[in-house]
């Protein structure tokens, strides 16, 4: 008879009510709000220390080249002991002893704008031009016009 009476019994399946799933997806989706822009948050700060580093790294081989060139290392010396452009830093210069000294293997990419078409500045050039005048590499910049996540300008750094 106990049998019977189980059976009889409408049961109960586990599960979900429609307000919890409405609770669940509402918390859900306001998770992934808080998240996305932590995301992007992340991402720019990211793009921002490899651009530094991409920077840091062109301007040091640019340094070396000066040095080299002023201590007289190259066989040919340079005007002004900066590279005529940033190619020679991957090309590179022959020294005394009949090497090439190459101080880059490639020039890095700019993170801001994806290419590895970098803005240079000569000795002579206007620093708030965009023009370079064809001299001697003395400096680089990201020719991205945003701002970063500090306040200034990419093409500031």
């Amino acid at each position: 008879m106990r049998g019977e009476d189980m059976m009889s019994k409408p049961s109960l399946s586990p599960g979900f009510t429609l307000i919890e799933l409405i609770v669940a997806v509402s918390i859900l989706s306001i998770l992934c709000g808080l998240a996305v822009p932590l995301a992007a948050h992340t991402m720019k700060r990211e793009k921002e220390r490899i651009l530094r580093n991409n920077l840091r790294e062109i301007r040091e081989a640019i340094d070396r080249y000066e040095e080299g060139s002023m201590q007289g290392q190259f066989f040919k010396a340079p005007s002004y002991g900066y590279p005529p452009n940033l190619e020679a830093l991957i090309t590179g210069v022959e020294v005394r002893n009949g090497y090439k000294l190459r101080l880059l293997r490639e020039i890095p990419v700019d993170p801001m704008t994806g290419d590895r078409d970098w803005g240079i500045r000569s000795m002579e050039d206007d620093p708030e031009s965009d023009s370079w005048d064809g001299g001697p590499v003395w400096d680089v910049y990201s020719r991205s016009e945003a701002i970063g996540l500090d306040g200034t300008k990419y093409r500031d750094w």
